[in-house]
């Protein structure tokens, strides 16, 4: 008896469609390009956010929880993530006025960050 493979055949149908991942550089953590936020590095050096994702400079994206925002502003992970030298006064405000305003705060956010004062 001869074990003869036979050929596979690929499954008929619309091929699932690519989706792009991405890691958050404060948690590490993947997922989908579009439920992360970027934030791109100008030709000027600013910082500003990138809600297209589309906008040309060195990106560094960062999860939708205040815990990371934080955590990527204050420990340089996003300064490093976009080799700037240091991130001034002035983006450093406007990053975490963003934050403020437009990333949602979950019950585990917030939790273990307000104790360092």
């Amino acid at each position: 008896m001869s074990t003869t493979s036979t050929p596979k055949r690929k499954a008929k149908g619309p091929r699932p469609r690519h989706v792009p991942q991405r890691t958050c550089v404060a948690c590490r953590s993947t997922d989908a390009k579009r439920t992360l936020l970027r934030l791109v590095r100008t030709a000027e050096g600013t910082v500003e956010v990138d809600p297209t994702g589309k906008r040309a400079g060195r990106g560094a994206y960062l999860c939708a929880r205040v815990r990371c925002w934080e955590r990527g502003i204050n420990e340089r992970t996003l300064v490093r993530a976009l080799r700037l030298e240091t991130l001034t006064e002035e983006n450093r405000a406007a990053l975490l006025r963003y934050a403020d305003e437009r990333v949602p705060e979950g019950s585990d956010d917030e939790e273990g960050t307000q104790d360092q004062g």
